[in-house]
């Protein structure tokens, strides 16, 4: 399963996203940012490489749907509602991104 994590800048949020989920046994995950000075900026081959794709909050929902309206068909899009004050690998945001994106996956077992 392929897990597309967006924030804005792809310095944080996201890339603890990526971080923890990569970790997860049959997952796949990448984190990206909105910004155009994101570390990892979003793409349509993103968009298409990812079977959910996870906003951290709904202006990042809009963006998304905004310019990638066409390659959005079909795929599922859910906003964490996890807002910009956590530092990468904070453990708050660890738990948090944890409770809110494993009622989302199938079999998501992590690695031991």
């Amino acid at each position: 399963m392929n897990l597309l994590f967006v924030c804005s800048e792809n310095r944080l949020r996201s890339p603890t996203g990526e971080e923890v989920f990569s970790q997860y046994d049959g997952v796949n995950a990448i984190g990206c940012g909105t910004n155009s000075d994101a570390a990892t900026p979003i793409s349509g081959d993103l968009i298409e490489w990812a079977d959910i794709i996870f906003v951290m909050e709904k202006s990042h929902r809009n963006k998304v749907s905004k310019r990638f309206k066409d390659l959005l068909h079909g795929k599922r899009m859910i906003c964490l509602d996890i807002p910009d004050e956590y530092e990468r690998m904070d453990p708050m945001l660890v738990r948090l991104l944890e409770s809110r994106v494993l009622r989302h996956i199938n079999n998501g077992r992590k690695f031991t």
